[in-house]
């Protein structure tokens, strides 16, 4: 199950994983030890880096600087696409640390991981790491400079996971709105709807009937106090107020999440402990559970039930990007209208990539594709 679920997508296979892994462990009554819970945390700010770096560098930046891709804007902007590409393969090089490979990693079973990285491999992280802190800090400064769109997303609902214990989320059983609701993820049901539209195949999510946000945007607004000082200090630098409703401002979200993510992980690396075991034994029973967590798209929420024999018999899986359409497509009316109709088929075309590129999709769109069929009257 842990490995058919991390195929759903190749850059956010943790998203899958760990939510599905937290809430088999609920069901069938298994506690992992608090080496196991560090050890995710680690892996999954590795995905945060990878795809955080790849989509800000390769897909948003080139939008930001009006490059039709980052080919071309590497040839003005080597130093920084370089730069970008050695933060994401750090990520990569974390994800295969734990799971053999960075592209639908192994490592991760009911329990715990198959096996524990060595004192040697985790000790030739910490330079990696120190360095890439000073390169995660030039990436935000960097990112806040973008000439970004002043468009303020009006009466939006942004929703993301939170921790009790004051942590930044990322594995999480709690869910916060910036309307002041907080709720346990089993009460999910209750306040979120899920459901068909004539016009999509994938499901579309809503709560109290208007599109939401779940983002890094979202995450950072709503989690702001939970960030270290330092990293706290950093994205008052920048010039832009957190919270913010302007959905542009994602890129600088993702940028200090990776900043926040690469001092995390460094404290982890220097505080390293190797285990007696990197599992706990795992007897297989019927039950039943959610489990969420926080991919870098925004919130992945899960249900599953399962027969006596651990095989699943109900499964429900909750991406952000589906959850996230609904709020897609209201930007695009929102931000096609305020950067005016009258615009050419092209000019409208490029606006409504970028406005979509901006909610980083786990589908196709995330690439330079669209077809924009328009009528003039």
């Amino acid at each position: 199950m842990i490995d058919a679920v991390a195929r759903i997508c190749g850059i956010c296979p943790m998203a899958y994983q760990m939510s599905v892994v937290t809430l088999m462990e609920k069901a069938f009554e298994v506690e992992v030890t608090p080496w196991i819970h560090r050890m995710r945390r680690m892996m999954y700010l590795g995905e945060w880096m990878e795809s955080h770096y790849l989509h800000t560098h390769i897909l948003a930046a080139p939008d930001f600087l009006q490059y039709r891709s980052a080919i071309e804007m590497a040839k003005d902007f080597p130093d920084e696409v370089k730069r970008g590409v050695r933060l994401q393969h750090l990520g990569n090089d974390i994800l295969t640390l734990f799971g053999g490979r960075s592209v639908h990693p192994g490592g991760v079973k009911v329990g715990g991981f198959y096996r524990a990285p060595t004192h040697k491999e985790i000790k030739s992280l910490i330079p990696r790491l120190k360095e890439a802190k000073k390169d995660a800090r030039d990436v935000v400064n960097w990112f806040a400079g973008l000439p970004f769109p002043e468009v303020e997303f009006e009466d939006l609902t942004q929703v993301a996971l939170t921790d009790p214990d004051g942590r930044y989320p990322v594995i999480a059983d709690y869910v916060i709105t910036n309307k002041g609701l907080q709720i346990p993820i089993e009460q999910w049901d209750q306040y979120f709807d899920e459901f068909h539209v004539p016009q999509s195949t994938a499901l579309h999510s809503t709560k109290d009937g208007k599109p939401y946000l779940t983002s890094p945007l979202s995450r950072l607004n709503l989690n702001f106090d939970k960030l270290p000082l330092e990293v706290q200090a950093l994205a008052n630098s920048t010039g832009v107020n957190f919270p913010s409703n302007n959905i542009f401002h994602s890129i600088l979200a993702r940028g200090i999440e990776c900043y926040y993510a690469i001092g995390e992980i460094l404290n982890i690396c220097e505080n390293y402990q190797y285990p007696e075991r990197s599992y706990v034994d795992v007897a297989f029973k019927a039950g039943k559970a959610w489990g969420a967590s926080e991919a870098p798209r925004g919130i992945q929420i899960d249900y599953f039930e399962f027969d006596d024999k651990g095989r699943a018999t109900k499964i429900r899986i909750t991406p952000p990007t589906a959850q996230n359409l609904a709020c897609m497509e209201a930007d695009l009316r929102q931000s096609l209208t305020k950067f005016g109709l009258d615009q050419s088929d092209d000019a409208l075309r490029l606006h409504a990539e970028m406005v979509i590129r901006n909610y980083d999709p786990c589908i196709s769109c995330s690439a330079h594709f669209l077809t924009l069929n328009v009528t003039r009257k």
